[in-house]
């Protein structure tokens, strides 16, 4: 996908613009995306890291484990993205913050072998037990 995506916190205050897309956006289902988000799985989108320019406040940085910094919104707490000391030039950010979600849909699940038991995506999507490189 070559197009240039538009996105946003809950509340607004951070706005961002990215693309194009490294890979297909996944949904991943790791101990610490379910935690950080509250959520079964995270949806994700890879763009390169200077590829990204975000408006508005500048989102809070929070080091959820050795060699990772998640970001999110300060004021309503909407995480944005993933980056991680292995892939230095790319940066996940979080595809439901999307404008245009129709434009990045999920074409697999990651990390199954992290998901709870009930935990059971009911699409024909490909699913990886850890991630799919």
């Amino acid at each position: 996908m070559s197009e240039i995506l538009t996105g946003r916190c809950l509340c607004g205050v951070i706005q961002y613009r990215c693309g194009p897309l490294l890979y297909r956006p996944t949904l991943c289902h790791c101990e610490s995306c379910r935690r950080a988000s509250g959520a079964h799985a995270v949806g994700w989108l890879t763009v390169a890291i200077g590829n990204v320019a975000f408006t508005g406040e500048v989102p809070r940085e929070y080091a959820s484990s050795p060699g990772v910094l998640r970001t999110f919104c300060g004021r309503c707490g909407t995480p944005l993205t993933y980056s991680n000391v292995r892939r230095p030039a790319e940066l996940d950010i979080t595809l439901c913050t999307l404008d245009q979600l129709e434009l990045a849909a999920p074409v697999d699940h990651i990390w199954m072998q992290d998901a709870p038991g009930w935990d059971v995506p009911s699409d024909a999507l490909p699913r990886h037990a850890r991630g799919r490189h």
